[in-house]
C-alpha cells in the first residue's frame, strides 16, 4: 500500500482485546483508581496492553514498516475520563518523518478518578479533532454494522444522522468482554466526529480477511460507511 501511496500519512491505533479487558473489568479500572488494590490492577492492565502492543510492533517491523510506539499512558493526562492534555508534537514529527506512529487503548492518570482507561476510540476522538484526518478506518472482527445483530445476515451500508434512528434497536454492544463500549459506542462517537470535521468519513469493516485492510486504505467500498450526511 505504501508503494501505491507513498505520501499518504498514516497513524495506527489498536485496542487491548482480551489482553487488558479482563483485568480492567476485574478491577473496575475505567471507573476510577484509588485503593492500593485498584492501583495494582492499573499496573496489571498497563502490562497487558503493553504486551499486546509489543506483538503488534514486532509484526509491523517484520512487514518492513517503520512503526514507532507512542504510548498514551506516558503522554496523556485525563480529567474525569476525558483527555485533558496531550502534547502531540511527537506524533506530528513522526508523521512528517514518514514513520508509522502506533497508539493504543491504555490506562491513563486522571485528575478526578485517579486513574482510568481511554479506549482506542477515545484516543482517536482527540487525535482526529487535532490532526483532522480525511478518513478513519476501524478494523475489527465484524464485517461492518449489522442491521440484524446477532443474526448478522444484513449489513448496514451507510449510517448518517438522517437514518441513525432506524438502527437504534440493533446497535448492540460487543459480544466479548469490553469495558470501553461496544459497537453502539463506536458508531455514536464516530458519527459525532463527522459532524465536527468537514468531509471526514469513517469505515467500520472486518480486518480478519487477508487484503481487506489494504482495500480499505486504498478507498474500496467495504463494510459500513459513517458520515455526516448522505448523498
Amino acid at each position: 500500500m505504501r508503494n501505491k501511496r507513498p505520501n499518504q500519512k498514516l497513524l495506527l491505533g489498536h485496542g487491548a482485546g482480551s489482553f487488558a479487558h479482563v483485568p480492567a473489568s476485574k478491577y473496575g479500572t475505567r471507573q476510577g483508581v484509588h485503593t492500593q488494590q485498584e492501583w495494582r490492577g492499573f499496573a496489571e492492565v498497563w502490562r497487558e496492553a503493553s504486551l499486546l502492543d509489543n506483538l503488534v510492533l514486532e509484526a509491523l517491523h517484520k512487514a518492513g514498516l517503520p512503526a514507532i510506539a507512542l504510548h498514551p499512558c506516558a503522554a496523556v493526562t485525563a480529567q474525569d475520563g476525558q483527555v485533558a492534555s496531550w502534547d502531540l508534537a511527537p506524533i506530528r514529527a513522526a508523521l512528517d518523518g514518514g514513520l508509522l506512529p502506533v497508539v493504543h487503548g491504555d490506562v491513563i492518570f486522571d485528575t478526578i478518578r485517579g486513574g482510568t482507561i481511554l479506549s482506542t476510540e477515545d484516543i482517536f476522538n482527540h487525535l482526529a479533532r487535532n490532526l483532522e484526518p480525511h478518513r478513519i478506518l476501524l478494523a475489527g472482527r465484524e464485517a461492518g454494522v449489522w442491521a440484524d445483530y446477532p443474526s448478522c445476515t444484513r449489513l448496514i451500508p451507510e449510517i448518517t444522522y438522517a437514518n441513525l434512528a432506524d438502527f437504534s434497536d440493533v446497535l448492540e454492544g460487543s459480544a466479548s468482554t469490553d469495558v470501553t463500549g461496544g459497537m453502539s459506542s463506536k458508531v455514536h462517537q464516530m458519527l459525532a466526529l463527522t459532524q465536527e470535521i468537514q468531509g471526514l468519513e469513517v469505515i467500520i469493516f472486518s480486518g480478519e480477511k487477508v487484503g481487506m485492510v489494504e482495500q480499505a486504505l486504498l478507498g474500496s467500498k467495504i463494510g459500513t460507511l459513517i458520515r455526516a450526511c448522505g448523498d
